[in-house]
């Protein structure tokens, strides 16, 4: 199974995020065949660690480490601001940037995963949620133009309250289930 451990932002953030996103190149309606792949907004989510594929038979052992590592840290301020792209052409993505402690509570999950001797991506900590995947869908000017907006961009400020292990299935009808919840202090 393919796991990931996330913090999911308020509604309200979500909302004023999804305003400036309706007014973009990616989130235009597009033609059958030339999606942009636009993430729906329930699925916005700040990666704090990528766990990738895990065998069933350690999915206690990493329903444990997020446990600890959720109950040793404490709340945390963010707010989703800024943007850029990753990779250009049709590897192009579109992402909307997290500002705050996002950093402390990823290494305290990147710590209680490591002692437990799980498999997690130890690529940097860039904070953001990826908005789109438009390849080479859109023109240098479209693209320019969204990134121009999302780093003009500054959300509502909120309090992330939880973590989440959550299971990842990908394909045509991609989907997130939560495994565990965990409460900040």
């Amino acid at each position: 199974m393919t796991l990931f451990v996330g913090v999911y932002p308020p509604a309200d953030a979500i909302a004023d995020l999804s305003a400036l996103v309706a007014r973009l190149a990616i989130g235009r309606p597009t033609l059958p065949g030339q999606s942009l792949r636009l993430a729906p907004s329930g699925r916005w989510h700040l990666t704090l660690a990528f766990l990738g594929e895990v065998p069933d038979d350690r999915l206690d052992d990493a329903v444990a480490a997020v446990r600890r590592a959720g109950e040793g840290a404490g709340s945390t301020v963010l707010r989703i601001a800024g943007g850029g792209r990753f990779g250009r052409g049709r590897f192009t993505t579109v992402w909307a940037g997290v500002t705050g402690e996002a950093g402390g509570l990823a290494d305290a999950v990147r710590v209680g995963l490591r002692k437990a001797r799980l498999p997690f991506d130890r690529k940097p900590f860039k904070p953001h949620l990826t908005l789109a995947r438009p390849g080479d869908r859109l023109t240098p000017a479209e693209v320019a133009a969204d990134l121009a907006a999302l780093r003009a961009y500054e959300g509502p400020q909120w309090t992330a309250g939880a973590v989440r292990l959550v299971r990842s299935t990908l394909g045509p009808q991609p989907y997130h289930a939560p495994v565990l919840d965990v409460e900040l202090r």
